[in-house]
């Protein structure tokens, strides 16, 4: 049996930060993911500022932003009117997952940690990894960062998610219009799934476009998809992705003792824009600096609890945005909201300054408590009738 101070499961961006973080820090660490790197996996591939400043800060280096699309404007969609175009919006750098995870991959072997890719699980115990090929491996903390399907959680837990309380999303990659990159729109359409949203990403070699809402509340999901393309003209043909999103339901305990998840496999998506980056990102560091401070005490049962605590900031954002979700897309306020999204430049930059990480929930609630009196106000008054005398 090989021995590890930490083993990591999962090779995206969560696994890869914990696992930099941990190598970087003189940690030994096996980083196991059951497919070889690249490989496709569906997201906008949304990279934002608050994405890049992580990225600095785990790996030590910026961010290859020469493989990416950046855009300081985007056009925003509801119900197929134009919303408008917002321009000098913080940058939104757009990627392939394909190629994005295995750079994170590499720098995550480059910095010490040691390559089980390509290598699926036959087993898994709050000390122990037995591989499908026959090796053994063992550390003293775990860190699950194997996504919405995550074999870590239904090992802990019976199951990763209940497919009713979380997101679906289906993806198509299309040829790029022939226009210059810099003239392809970003687009993001509110209301092509429910409780949800469509986006439109220029690539350096495609357009990807998808649709991702709440799942019990989509069952037609690839009927939308397909009104969402001819909405956009856009021929059908290419191959579509479908894929859980753990979105807005993010686990309150991620892990067991000294077992931690991270990124999607603990939930860890915003319920509203649907980014999920950056929270893989930070959730990865922290729950490998908690993995350390344990080490280090010698205590490994007590990593859960560091990592609670310190995942307490991004909990309460994330439970902000659950209750913000509800009231945006509830059937009785989304007019309303729409209504003024169109109207006010002032809410339209705030949606793209929380999106790029410019903002946080906590500022966006306190601007939404302070306006909407006034919003409400302004509806009913416009719906009463002017009384005859």
């Amino acid at each position: 049996m090989q021995t590890f101070d930490v083993i990591v499961i999962g090779s995206g961006p969560a696994g890869s930060a914990a696992a930099a973080w941990l190598a970087r820090n003189g940690y030994s660490v096996a980083l196991i993911d059951k497919v070889k790197f690249p490989r496709d996996k569906l997201c906008g591939g949304l990279f934002t500022e608050r994405s890049r400043k992580y990225h600095r800060e785990i790996f030590g280096a910026d961010f290859q932003i020469a493989k990416a699309v950046t855009k300081h404007d985007v056009t925003l969609w509801h119900a197929g009117q134009p919303l408008g175009t917002l321009t000098d919006i913080p940058p939104l750098h757009l990627t392939m997952r394909r190629g994005l995870d295995a750079d994170l991959q590499a720098l995550a072997l480059s910095a010490g940690a040691t390559d089980f890719s390509g290598q699926a699980i036959a087993n898994i115990t709050a000390t122990s990894v037995q591989l499908k090929s026959g090796q053994a491996l063992a550390a003293k903390v775990l860190i699950g960062a194997d996504g919405v399907n995550s074999l870590v959680a239904r090992t802990l837990f019976g199951q990763a998610f209940d497919h009713n309380e979380i997101g679906f999303a289906l993806e198509i990659e299309a040829p790029l219009p022939p226009l210059p990159l810099e003239k392809q729109p970003l687009r993001i359409d509110f209301d092509a799934a429910k409780w949800g949203y469509g986006w439109s990403f220029p690539k350096q070699h495609s357009v990807t476009i998808g649709i991702g809402g709440l799942h019990r509340l989509n069952p037609g999901m690839k009927a939308q998809l397909t009104r969402y393309l001819n909405d956009l003209n856009v021929a059908e043909g290419a191959k579509v992705k479908g894929h859980f999103l753990p979105f807005g339901h993010f686990r309150k305990t991620p892990g067991k003792g000294a077992v931690l998840l991270a990124g999607d496999a603990a939930g860890l998506v915003d319920p509203i824009t649907g980014e999920g980056i950056a929270f893989a990102l930070k959730s990865g560091q922290l729950a490998a600096q908690a993995a350390i401070e344990a080490l280090t005490d010698n205590a490994p049962e007590t990593a859960l609890r560091r990592y609670k605590r310190a995942l307490r900031p991004l909990h309460r954002n994330l439970r902000i945005a659950r209750g913000l979700r509800s009231l945006i897309f509830a059937n009785r306020i989304a007019p309303i909201f729409y209504k003024k999204l169109k109207s006010s430049g002032h809410l339209r930059q705030d949606y793209m300054a929380l999106l790029g990480g410019e903002l946080e929930y906590p500022q966006i609630l306190r601007k939404i408590i302070t306006r909407l009196p006034r919003i409400f106000l302004r509806n009913r008054s416009a719906k009463v009738p002017a009384s005859p005398n």
